[in-house]
């Protein structure tokens, strides 16, 4: 079992919970076999908020991604087109159960000291 914490704007984790985002979007894939996100709720939430289980992986073009994903991407064509201006791969998460805390935990308690830029294993 392999975790990754990610920092996910507030607006993207409340479309998470509610589950009108199923697809979390990266520029690149994780090398590790991944079947947790934790989010991190980016200030001015600054709190690790849940999980959220990884069904699956997906990988290819932004064109066929969004093709794939696009009813449940949770983000309009505009973001996604500008998020992968000048990428020739994408790579969608898809999003399965997920778990909110119902305290908030700090980044401190994943032993964190600051948020990723990218991601990190946990």
């Amino acid at each position: 079992m392999c975790k990754i914490l990610l920092s996910i704007n507030p607006e993207h984790v409340e479309n998470i919970i509610n589950k009108s985002k199923r697809y979390e979007y990266r520029k690149t894939k994780c090398k590790r076999t991944i079947d947790k996100i934790i989010i991190y709720s980016t200030l001015p939430v600054g709190k690790v908020i849940g999980e959220v289980e990884v069904v699956e992986i997906v990988e290819d073009s932004p064109e066929k991604i969004w093709n794939l994903t696009s009813l449940f991407s949770g983000i309009s064509q505009e973001f996604f087109e500008k998020y992968y201006k000048h990428k020739d791969m994408a790579v969608a998460y898809k999003l399965g159960e997920v778990k909110k805390y119902k305290i908030p935990k700090t980044l401190k308690e994943f032993g964190v000291n600051c948020a990723p830029q990218s991601f990190m294993y946990i």
